[in-house]
C-alpha cells in the first residue's frame, strides 16, 4: 500500500504537469521555471503560485488591450485622418470635395467658395431716410429708444456689442423671408426673388456673428440675455410683419442706419489704439476675400458696407410698400452686397 507521503508526493506531481495546461500557456513556462529552481511543489505553494502565474497572465493581456484601445483611439482622434472624419450614410448622401482656386482643401462647411464676395466700400454710408408719414416715425423712435439701454450695457465694448448686435440682426431677415415662403404657398405665386434675398440677408448677418465670434467671447450672462432678447424680438417682430410689411421693413432699415453708426464708431476706437487691431479671423479672411494679412479693422470696414446694402433693401422694401404694389412686383436685389 502506498504510503501517505507517496500519495502526497504523487499528486504533487500530476499537479506540476497537469495543472499547468488547464490555464495558460504563460502558466505552463512560469510553473516550469519555478519547478526547476525550487523542486516538487507543496500542495499550499502550488496554489499560491498557479494564482499569481493567473493574474500575471491576465494583467499582461488587460495591458495589450488597453494599449491597442489607446492607439486605436489616436488615430481616430487624429484630424489628418480624412477616412476616421469622413461620415458613412447608408443613404448615400456624401459632402463633395470642395478646394478653393490654388487647389488647395476647402476648410469650412457653413459657406463655400461660390458664396464669398469682395464687399463694396464705395457704398454712401451716410444715407438716411427722412421719417415722413406715421409709420415711418414709429419705426424710427422706435428703434432710437432701443438704442439707449444697448448703449448703457456696452458701453465701449464694440467688439461684444457687435458680437451680441448680431444675434438679433440675422432674425429680421429669417422672419420675412419665412413669412413670404408661406405666403407664395397659400397664393400660388412667385416671389419675385425676395425670399431668396431676406434669407440672404439673414445668412449674411449671421456670418458677421461668426466673424466676431472669433473677436470676443460671450459672457455666461450675455449668452443668457440672447435668450432673452431674441425670443421677444423674434415674436415682435413676427406680429409686426404680419401686421405692416412696410414699417417692418422701414425699421430694420434704421436698425441698419444705427449699426452703420455703432460701426463707424468701432472704427474710431480702433484707430485711437483702445481697441487693439488684431489679425482678422481666418473665416473672414475666406468668406470677405480679404489679403491674408487683413486686420480686424478691414474686417469691420467690410461688416459696416454690408450693413449700408441692408439698409437700402430694406428701405427700398418699405418703399415698394408705400406705392401700394407688393414685393413680387419689383425683382428682388439678389447678391447686392
Amino acid at each position: 500500500m502506498m504510503s501517505r507521503g507517496g500519495s502526497k508526493l504523487l499528486d504533487n506531481s500530476m499537479l506540476a504537469v497537469l495543472g499547468p495546461r488547464l490555464f495558460s500557456s504563460v502558466a505552463t513556462r512560469t510553473v516550469s521555471g519555478e519547478s526547476a529552481a525550487t523542486g516538487i511543489l507543496t500542495g499550499y505553494n502550488y496554489k499560491l503560485g498557479i494564482v499569481g502565474v493567473r493574474n500575471r497572465s491576465t494583467l499582461v493581456l488587460g495591458e495589450k488591450e488597453q494599449e491597442e484601445k489607446n492607439q486605436a483611439n489616436e488615430t481616430a482622434g487624429d484630424g489628418n485622418n480624412d477616412e476616421e472624419k469622413r461620415i458613412v450614410s447608408y443613404w448615400g448622401v456624401e459632402a463633395p470635395k470642395v478646394t478653393k482656386e490654388d487647389g488647395t482643401e476647402w476648410r469650412w462647411s457653413c459657406f463655400r467658395p461660390w458664396e464669398t464676395y469682395r464687399a463694396d466700400l464705395s457704398i454712401d454710408l451716410k444715407k438716411h431716410h427722412a421719417p415722413a408719414t406715421f409709420l415711418d416715425k414709429m419705426a424710427f423712435w422706435t428703434v432710437k429708444s432701443l438704442r439707449w439701454p444697448t448703449d448703457l450695457f456696452f458701453q465701449r465694448r464694440y467688439g461684444c456689442r457687435a458680437m451680441m448686435l448680431e444675434t438679433v440682426a440675422a432674425v429680421p431677415g429669417m422672419v420675412g423671408g419665412m413669412l413670404l415662403h408661406c405666403k407664395s404657398l397659400r397664393k400660388f405665386e412667385h416671389s419675385g426673388g425676395w425670399i431668396k434675398a431676406l434669407l440672404e440677408e439673414a445668412e449674411n448677418e449671421r456670418m458677421h456673428l461668426m466673424t466676431f465670434m472669433e473677436v470676443a467671447k460671450p459672457r455666461w450672462y450675455e449668452r443668457a440675455l440672447v435668450f432673452t432678447v431674441q425670443g421677444v424680438f423674434f415674436n415682435a417682430y413676427f406680429l409686426g410683419y404680419l401686421i405692416s410689411p412696410k414699417f417692418a421693413h422701414r425699421m430694420v432699415g434704421y436698425l441698419e442706419e444705427e449699426a452703420i453708426h455703432s460701426y463707424t464708431e468701432f472704427l474710431k476706437e480702433l484707430d485711437k489704439g483702445n481697441i487693439e487691431n488684431v489679425p482678422a479671423p481666418a473665416i473672414a479672411i475666406d468668406y470677405w476675400r480679404l489679403p491674408q494679412n487683413s486686420t480686424l479693422r478691414d474686417v469691420v470696414m467690410v461688416v459696416r458696407a454690408d450693413e449700408a446694402h441692408h439698409r437700402d433693401v430694406n428701405h427700398f422694401a418699405s418703399d415698394i410698400h408705400y406705392q401700394g404694389r407688393e414685393l413680387r412686383e419689383s425683382p428682388a436685389p439678389i447678391g447686392y452686397h
